[in-house]
Order: structure tokens, then C-alpha cells, then sequence
């Protein structure tokens, strides 16, 4: 490649993505997911497109859909909640498990009976789409306000199932007879079994790492976190376990691990996560022929619509049955069952593997993706409030940034009030940090200034916490309490020290 074959590249490149960031404000105010217009982006680019640029490598599709898909299961997991889906943990495993079997068998089962396909090509198909799409599920469910319960099973769901479907695809593609049913149960255990283990003994160690290796440069963090993340996947790959499941485990102990410079962590990893979301659709957009999804166009709708209106269902009514979650919960759990780039991804599968009728597979799950994508996306706030399933009104949590100040032995706790927090109104006197650690400076309204215990907190304020290591994790605790409780966290048993002193 010469110099100005690369400039032209880089010119190319830059475009597309200032055009994908632009997207995201359309997306963000239609509630469409961001990978619509991505793909749109693609097939405008692609064969029948306005460039016409022709591109069928479907293998490179699959490992630099599979590389993007690291990215946005690390993103994902640094910003969960373990508070808010350790609850959510039990439903979302049988969901991703049990569940994922239950729509296998309906989906092929309408592929086969009222499309007409072949089984193997029916039962790759009701795999294929089974797996609910990480990207997909962060992007809506972060902006639609629901029920922590409902987010944690969706979000955990999106992260577990991708394990046992590959396993299940690579399976249907592979030439000659399929497993046995209870030879893939055990292959899905035993994979599922090691990429938990390999993944929460990473995120663990790469956190315990972080915390006391003090790194020359705060930017350096960021980046340590995203190649433990990569570290987890590699070795559960490696290690013939979910690979998906591991990264996804890893970054979630490290997003809740207080690490330094953690919402700087958190960004960082936000980035990357969108490069990966834009370079992956517009990839599967690129390698999409749009004259010859007009056959396969009928069929993806009837299956899509068996897959949304029974299969999906079906699969959260079996799975969630032992847990008594109330009816109104499932049936948003349902229509929330969205599917995106992972299927697509997935559809490449019988493609490299020769399997026959594979560029029907892939253009049958293409068509379903965006069309019910379409049509789940933007009536999901709708769903929720005809369910009266708003989310609660509990103050927001705290951001907290921490930087180790390691020759004073001391952390520098930089603290972002939001706009729902209780610590609006509270007087800094009545923050009643621990002793050693006291809040040394407020920036309000880009003007700074030193607070007198007397000093009222309000929105929007950031403050300066200087704590020395005894005391930081308390001051933390305390700060965290305020928030929720505001001046009578002591009382409502959300306190730190100064709580435990009033009993």
C-alpha cells in the first residue's frame, strides 16, 4: 500500500465515522439502536450502494465481528452494577440456558414447517437467532427507564447466552451427523464451567494488580483494564472455555472493583466500545448483497415473527417460572429480547464452514435483525409505561473518581454530584466524613473555591475529596450514603462510621 493509498484509507475512514458519531444523536432521539444506521452506513457504501464497493470475505467478517464483539462485552460489563444484577444472576443463567434450547426448538421448528427449509439449515437458523445482542440490549436498556430487576436479567442474559449458541451453530455447521443432545449439555456446561472460572479469577487478580501497582501515567489505567479484559477472553479461548463469557465476567469484577481513575476507566472503555459497534455494522452492512434480500424477505418475517410472538415467550415463561416474577416484567422481558450484530456475526458461521444454502441463512437473519429491530426498539418505552414499569425514583449513585496519591499515602477522591442525588442541600459539615478525609474543594459552575463547613451542597457541584488510605474506602461509603439518604442517612441505616457510632 503506498502513501497515498493510505491518506486516501485514513480519509475514507475518518469520514464514515464522523458521519456513524452524527448517527448517534438521530439514534439517540428516534430510540432506534445505533446499529440500524450503521448498517445503513454499509449497505450505502456496499454492492447496489452508492460506492458500490464489493466485499464478500465472510471469514474476516467473522474474526473482526468476533475482536468487536470483545470490546462491547467489556464495555458492557464495566458498566454493570453488581448490586443491581446480583439479584438478576440465577433467572438470567436458566434464561441463557434452558431459555435458549427452548427458542432453538420453536424457531427451526417454524423454519422448517412453514418456510421450508432444510433442518440443518432451519435448526442453524433458530441458534443463530436465539442470542440476544450485547450492543443492542446496552444501548436501548441504559436509556429506556425500567426496573433494575428487568435491566439486570436483560443485561446478564446478553452476556451469558452468546457461550452455549456458538457452541450450538458450530455444531449444526459442522459436516456430517450432530451430537447427541446430552453430549452438547456437557460441552456447554464444561465451556460455560471454565470461561466463569478463567473469567472472575482474571477480573480479580487484574484488580488486585491494579490497586497496588502504582502506574507512572493515569491514562495508563484505562488502557491495563482493556487488555486484562482481552486477557480473560484470550485464555478462556484458549482454554477450549467461553471466551465471550469470560471477558464479560472479567470486566464486570474490574468495573466494580474501585478502581483508580474508574470513571476515566469507564470512558475510555465507552470509546472503544463504539469504534468496535461502528467498524463491526458496517462491515456486515459492506457484506450484504441488498437485490438479494428481496426473496428471503417473506420468509425472515414469518420466522421473525414466530420468534418474537411465540418463541421468545415461551422461552422466558419456562425459564423464569421457578422465580415468580411478575407477569407484567416477563412480558416487557419478551419484547426486549432484541437481536442484532452477534446474530448477524453468527450467520457467517455456516458461510465459512461451506455449509449448503448458507447465503440464504445469512440474508434470512439479516432481514429478521433489522425489521424487528425496527419495530422493538422504539416501543419499548411505550411497553413499559402501558406496564407501569417505570423505573424506581432512587437517587442516582455518586461518580467518583479516585487517584492514589502514593508518596503522601493518600487518595484524591474527585466526586460529581448528579441531578436525582440527596446531596443536594446537604452542608459539608453534615457530610460527616471520617477523620482523615475532608472535602477540599468545590467547583461549581467552572468557578472554584475552598468550602466552609457551612457551605451547602447542590447539583451539578463537584468536589475535591482529599482521604488518606486508613480511611479511604469509608470516605467513600459515607459520601455514597449521603447521596441516597441525604442528612438523615444515619438514621435510614445507610451510613458509614458515623452511622455504626449513633447505634
Amino acid at each position: 500500500m503506498t502513501v497515498h493509498q493510505l491518506n486516501e484509507l485514513l480519509l475514507v475512514c475518518s469520514l464514515v465515522l464522523l458521519i456513524a458519531v452524527a448517527a448517534v444523536r438521530i439514534s439517540s432521539r428516534s430510540g432506534l439502536p445505533s446499529l440500524l444506521l450503521y448498517l445503513g452506513i454499509g449497505i450505502a457504501m456496499g454492492q447496489d450502494g452508492l460506492l458500490d464497493v464489493k466485499f464478500d470475505d465472510a471469514e474476516l467478517t467473522q474474526v473482526i465481528g468476533y475482536a468487536a464483539l470483545v470490546v462491547i462485552l467489556a464495555e458492557g460489563g464495566l458498566g454493570t452494577k453488581w448490586k443491581e444484577i446480583k439479584p438478576a444472576l440465577p433467572a438470567a443463567a436458566v434464561l441463557s440456558t434452558v431459555g435458549v434450547a427452548v427458542s432453538v426448538g420453536v424457531t427451526a421448528s417454524a423454519a422448517h414447517y412453514l418456510v421450508g427449509l432444510e433442518w440443518q439449515q432451519a435448526l442453524i437458523i433458530g441458534a443463530v437467532v436465539s442470542s440476544t445482542d450485547a450492543a443492542a440490549v446496552f444501548s436501548v436498556l441504559r436509556k429506556v427507564p425500567l426496573p433494575s430487576r428487568v435491566t439486570g436479567v436483560l443485561e446478564a442474559e446478553s452476556g451469558f447466552n452468546d457461550a452455549p449458541v456458538v457452541i450450538l451453530v458450530v455444531a449444526f455447521s459442522a459436516s456430517g451427523p450432530v451430537d447427541d443432545w446430552y453430549v452438547l449439555v456437557g460441552k456447554i456446561a464444561l465451556e460455560l464451567a471454565i470461561g466463569a472460572a478463567i473469567g472472575l479469577a482474571t477480573g480479580f487478580l487484574g484488580a488486585y494488580g491494579l490497586r497496588h501497582v502504582a502506574l507512572p501515567a493515569s491514562g495508563l489505567y484505562p488502557i491495563a483494564v482493556m487488555a486484562i479484559a482481552v486477557v480473560a477472553y484470550a485464555a478462556g479461548a484458549m482454554a477450549h472455555g467461553s471466551g465471550f463469557l469470560a471477558v464479560y465476567l472479567a470486566s464486570m469484577v474490574l468495573g466494580n472493583s474501585r478502581l483508580p481513575h474508574a470513571p476515566a476507566n469507564r470512558g475510555f472503555a465507552e470509546g472503544l466500545g463504539w469504534i468496535a459497534q461502528i467498524g463491526m455494522f458496517v462491515l456486515l452492512g459492506l457484506l450484504v448483497t441488498p437485490h438479494e434480500l428481496v426473496d428471503d424477505f417473506w420468509p425472515a418475517v414469518i420466522v421473525g415473527l414466530v420468534l418474537t410472538a411465540v418463541a421468545r415467550p415461551l422461552e422466558v415463561f419456562v425459564s423464569l417460572l421457578p422465580f415468580r416474577i411478575p407477569w407484567q416484567e416477563q412480558a416487557l422481558m419478551s419484547w426486549a429480547g432484541l437481536r442484532g450484530a452477534v446474530p448477524i456475526i453468527l450467520a457467517t458461521i455456516p458461510m465459512v464452514s461451506g455449509v449448503p444454502g448458507s447465503d440464504r441463512i445469512f440474508n434470512i437473519v439479516f432481514v429478521l435483525v433489522v425489521v424487528y429491530t425496527l419495530v422493538q426498539g422504539p416501543t419499548l418505552p411505550w411497553l413499559a409505561r402501558a406496564l407501569r414499569l417505570g423505573a424506581s425514583s432512587d437517587a442516582a449513585d455518586l461518580g467518583v473518581e479516585s487517584a492514589p496519591l502514593e508518596r503522601l499515602r493518600g487518595h484524591l477522591l474527585s466526586v460529581a454530584v448528579p441531578e436525582t442525588s440527596r446531596m443536594h442541600g446537604v452542608e459539608v459539615g453534615e457530610l460527616r466524613l471520617p477523620a482523615g478525609s475532608a472535602v477540599t474543594l468545590v467547583v461549581r459552575e467552572e468557578k472554584s473555591f475552598v468550602p466552609l463547613p457551612t457551605t451547602v451542597l447542590r447539583h451539578g457541584d463537584e468536589l475535591l475529596v482529599v482521604a488518606t488510605d486508613p480511611v479511604r474506602d469509608a470516605a467513600e461509603r459515607r459520601l455514597r450514603a449521603v447521596a441516597q439518604g441525604g442528612k438523615l442517612a444515619d438514621w435510614l441505616g445507610t451510613g458509614g462510621t458515623a452511622a455504626r457510632r449513633h447505634r
